[in-house]
């Protein structure tokens, strides 16, 4: 991530910041005595921001009764959210109009609270973060491109006009300012005091790909969330003709969040209907509301064709007449517009039949060598014949004779002589017929292909649900469950077992110094050398954070050879450092290893016993391993070549 350098750039004095209240705000939030009596009086100064913030906690109150006064707004919503949403209101206010003739000023503020909606109700369905700092998040999430707007008004008035699909608008920025607004929002949001994991998420968020985040990882989540949130807000802002291409990509993605057509028509329509308040609130145009979702997506769907032009239907004509052949011909094919296949008995009918395998089979009754009722009879006895629509010319309208026709497997018929308006109605029964199969055969192919995706679906899920995502290790339910199991069977066995409990030193550091892309890097890295190093039969789990659990084969395991094995793996992870993005990182690890014993009764107690285990070997100095051992802390006598502790 390349965080713009402000002071470098000479431009400190001209960003957009904060100001009055807002900026009081800020001062007072920096110091760590900071009182919330203090912080309501300086809002309660504002009476437009008290207004907006009590609207803002409301928008997220769970409980019954309304939240009526900043002294309960400011504790709902938590300090560090009052001040990011101080910031983004004052902001808003300053700079409704600008320098830049080129630069949107409005439309960019509708655009960023409508981002800022879109992440407060994901935030519901996607719980990494609360919705209030996801709103934060969203509104600031694009204020680089005001930054660059307010210093360089005139370069970015024609910088803007250059933009195109080919060459976009970040592109130009590094061309012609050696920046981009996503570099100067990242250094703005750091300056605002914004947590650096929204820093690094909305830095990424225009592509997330380039943040390589490690797939189910906090960071991934909020970077994926703002880019749909990006995504509803460009949606919102669009003309309504542009909207109906848009609805497919949205549509992907809320199946990605889980949410089905109509859920998510539900979900994009109570964004809109929120951001309309809030631009009122906010004194931004607030214009018409989009039609509802589902509105859209049903004007924006492929419609059949009219029944009057049906020329993609094949019909097979079958007469021996050849005055009455020709008459139906052209009124089929100049006046309905079919494309049309003639035969003169069934027999010819049936080869032709099998080379342009027709829609529609309209034959006579009365023919040579085979006639339409044997005809009928013949193709429905084939698996493609099923599907055909089948109409029988007869010159007699007689009941016995229709009912054998339809128990032949006729579908309609008509008598000679063909009446024009009659036919029209028949073939467009016919077309009805047709299309109402090829929908319903479309079902069942994607039926067939749901329950091959369902299967397979499911394999995953149960791979999730034992997996964490991020070091492919087993998670914390499958360690447990292999806990349970392993305590079962040296219950049953008198079989010795040994757990271990292993945490990476001063990993807050590394998450601090470094950022979150990086620290999942390193425990990749860590799990990786955990997983080498294994013993066969032992069972690693990530049990969250940067804490691992290790089972230890039952049979095998003494306090001595447990003890022998986590001293090893503790010497190897030692003795590895860990390159990540030209970055040489120093890790250690603490572990707590505990056995079974007598006076234990559940596997619970096994864990409580190594987790005093490892913190005891954190507080002698960490990057040692000590054993649980008889209700005592004795320290491995390999660490660091010291003896070990007195029983």
């Amino acid at each position: 991530m390349k965080i713009a350098d402000i002071n470098q750039l000479k431009i400190s004095n001209l960003l957009p910041s904060p100001k009055g209240v807002a900026l009081a705000l800020t001062e007072a939030c920096r110091r760590e005595d900071v009182a919330i009596t203090e912080i309501t009086k300086l809002i309660q100064t504002d009476p437009v921001l008290s207004g907006r913030l009590i609207q803002k906690a409301n928008a997220t109150n769970q409980r019954t009764r309304a939240i009526s006064s900043v002294a309960e707004a400011v504790p709902h919503v938590g300090l560090n959210v009052v001040k990011q949403l101080a910031m983004g209101f004052s902001l808003i206010d300053q700079f409704q109009g600008g320098p830049c003739k080129g630069f949107n000023y409005q439309e960019f503020w509708s655009h960023s609270l409508l981002m800022a909606i879109a992440m407060q109700e994901l935030g519901k369905v996607i719980r990494v973060s609360a919705p209030d700092e996801l709103f934060a998040c969203g509104l600031m999430a694009r204020i680089g491109c005001l930054a660059l707007a307010t210093i360089y008004p005139e370069q970015y008035t024609e910088l803007l006009k250059q933009q195109t699909p080919e060459l976009p608008v970040v592109q130009l920025e590094q061309q012609q300012l050696q920046t981009d607004h996503n570099q100067i929002t990242a250094a703005m949001l750091i300056n605002f005091g914004f947590p650096k994991i929204f820093v690094e998420s909305v830095y990424y968020h225009e592509n997330p790909v380039e943040s390589e985040f490690s797939e189910g990882s906090r960071p991934y989540q909020i970077v994926h969330l703002l880019n749909l949130a990006k995504r509803i807000a460009d949606f919102g802002l669009v003309e309504e003709a542009e909207r109906s291409k848009r609805i497919p990509e949205l549509m992907l993605f809320g199946g990605k969040i889980g949410l089905d057509t109509e859920p998510f028509g539900t979900f994009i329509d109570l964004i809109m209907k929120e951001w309309h308040a809030w631009r009122v609130i906010l004194k931004l145009p607030a214009g018409e509301l989009p039609p509802p979702f589902c509105k859209m997506m049903n004007a924006a769907a492929p419609r059949p064709e009219n029944a009057s032009n049906a020329s993609s239907l094949r019909v097979l004509l079958v007469e021996d007449d050849p005055s009455s052949q020709i008459l139906i011909k052209e009124l089929l094919t100049n006046i309905l517009g079919h494309t049309v296949f003639s035969a003169s008995n069934g027999q010819q009918a049936l080869s032709l039949s099998m080379e342009t395998l027709p829609h529609i089979v309209i034959t006579d009754w009365l023919m040579p060598v085979m006639n339409g009722l044997e005809l009928t009879k013949a193709l429905r006895a084939t698996e493609w014949g099923q599907n055909l629509y089948i109409i029988m010319l007869t010159s007699v309208e007689d009941e016995e004779e229709v009912i054998k026709a339809f128990d032949a497997g006729v579908d309609d018929y008509i008598t000679k002589p063909i009446n024009i308006r009659a036919f029209r109605a028949r073939l467009r029964a016919a077309w009805h017929y047709r299309q109402l199969q090829e929908s319903w055969e479309r079902d069942r192919e994607q039926l067939k292909r749901f329950a091959a995706e369902l299967a397979v679906t499911n394999r995953k899920l149960e791979h999730y649900a034992l997996t964490d995502m991020l070091t492919e290790l087993p998670n914390r339910r499958s360690g447990m469950e292999t806990l349970a199991e392993t305590w079962s069977i040296a219950n049953r066995t008198g079989q010795l077992m040994a757990i271990m409990l292993i945490d990476i030193d001063h990993f807050k550091g590394i998450n601090d110094n470094y950022g979150h892309a990086i620290g999942d890097k390193v425990l990749i890295a860590v799990s990786a050398i955990i997983r080498k190093t294994a013993r066969k039969g032992d069972t690693f789990c990530r049990l969250g954070g940067e804490e691992f659990l290790v089972v230890c084969q039952p049979g095998n395991t003494d306090a001595k050879s447990a003890v022998l094995f986590a001293e090893r793996l503790r010497q190897h992870i030692h003795s590895q450092q860990i390159t990540v993005e030209n970055f040489n990182i120093q890790i250690s690890v603490s572990i707590g290893v505990a056995l079974k014993e007598p006076g234990m009764h559940s596997e619970d107690h096994l864990v409580n016993a190594a987790d005093k285990a490892l913190y005891a070997a954190k507080n002698a100095g960490r990057d040692r391993v000590f054993l649980s051992l008889n209700n005592k802390l004795i320290a491995a006598p390999a660490a660091h070549n010291k003896p070990p502790a007195t029983p």
